[in-house]
């Protein structure tokens, strides 16, 4: 409640901490039941609050940082015990929070080996360790709820997602969600926002809400409760499932494949999150409503990055675009990260770039505190926030 405003990223939160149950079929193959959760935005959008909030409120969270984790931090470690001497095995912050929610802040700084280590814990829910001779398969049947800042601190809107972010495609398609939150400036909503945030620190208190809040101490209860349920989809519910998910799919196949984001693991979703809005009302069915709400969250998160940050090919031809991507390119092979402002001259006038246009560049990327030019104005530094 301290938290304003992000209703569906809260209600979306809600339903990861429910959950839905695990299918095993008849061979043994299991189809998860938790429910994934990327926050991407700028920083101070309260992405880490939200994120230690969960871990508080699930009955078994572990929060952690991308920075301060490795691969085996999270998996798995082979250590030698002092007393015997023998190797013993320790679980990581995902095997730790089995039946549980997982917690990565700062999701992007982690490295690659660290990130692949996680593709298996999203799907199959287990870790694979085969380490010192040590052979075996630990449960990590967690939610994961991780947050990612974009490069160098402010979120490019002309850019599609997988431009701005430090992730791969391959991951970002495993998580059931994604929210994209930006810090615009919007008179109103600011004005709306800097009163309830003098309002907490006044009073200690959110402001008043028209039902009271639930003590975390009672939602963990609900929440442990509401999860014992095995709520299933009626024969009839079925195809309306499947009409609603031809009819997107059939929305989709004009757009180019790199704005396609509909895929089976989007069915999937749905079927997750409606089993998850009907554990929260203790229901042992699912309704049309629950199938409604979870399609109207996925899209909720659908435009959120395909309006904001798709940007089609035109666009990504505009001479700022070209120009930033220049400076940021050889900001990259220095290490101080400062250009000169004569040397981009330089390299701008081959690509057919005015004066004009590394004036508009400029004035842009400096107002949004991206770029960060020198006091003589002769060099120009690329500001890295994160």
């Amino acid at each position: 409640p301290e938290i304003f405003g992000l209703d569906d990223v809260k209600k979306a939160l809600l339903m990861q901490l429910v959950g839905a149950g695990t299918r095993t079929l008849p061979d043994g193959v299991k189809i998860r039941g938790d429910i994934n959760v990327l926050l991407v935005g700028d920083p101070g959008v309260a992405k880490s609050q939200l994120l230690k909030y969960i871990a508080q409120s699930s009955p078994r969270g572990v929060y952690t940082t991308g920075k301060g984790s490795s691969g085996v931090g999270l998996t798995a470690a082979v250590l030698r015990d002092q007393l015997t001497g023998e190797l013993v095995l320790e679980g990581g912050a995902l095997v730790l929070a089995d039946m549980g929610i997982c917690c990565i802040d700062e999701f992007d700084k982690m490295g690659e080996e660290d990130r692949t280590s996680i593709h298996e814990v999203m799907e199959q829910q287990t870790v694979s360790v085969a380490k010192a001779g040590i052979t075996t398969s630990l449960n990590a049947r967690t939610c994961v709820l991780a947050a990612a800042n974009p490069f160098y601190g402010r979120y490019n809107e002309q850019k599609k997602i997988s431009e701005n972010v430090n992730l791969p495609t391959s991951l970002i398609s495993r998580f059931d969600l994604l929210f994209l939150l930006l810090d615009r400036a919007d008179e109103i909503r600011d004005m709306e926002l800097a009163r309830h945030i003098t309002y907490v620190h006044r009073h200690s208190e959110p402001p008043p809400l028209e039902q009271a809040p639930i003590a975390p101490s009672l939602l963990r209860k609900y929440i442990a409760q509401a999860r014992k349920l095995t709520p299933h989809i009626p024969r009839e519910l079925t195809e309306h499932i499947v009409e609603q998910y031809v009819a997107i799919r059939s929305h989709e196949a004009n757009a180019r494949a790199e704005d396609r984001s509909v895929t089976a693991r989007s069915l999937l979703s749905i079927l997750r999150i409606s089993q998850a809005l009907a554990r929260l009302r203790f229901g042992d069915m699912v309704e049309q409503a629950d199938v409604d709400e979870a399609i109207r969250l996925l899209e909720v998160c659908k435009s959120s990055v395909t309006q904001i940050g798709a940007g089609d090919s035109a666009a990504e031809q505009k001479p700022v675009f070209i120009l930033y991507d220049m400076i940021l390119d050889m900001a990259r092979k220095r290490e101080d990260g400062v250009v000169s402002i004569d040397e981009i001259r330089q390299r701008m006038v081959v690509r057919g770039l005015t004066e004009a246009h590394l004036q508009e560049c400029l004035e842009d990327y400096t107002e949004i505190n991206v770029l960060q030019m020198s006091e003589d104005g002769e060099h120009v530094m690329v500001v890295n926030e994160n």
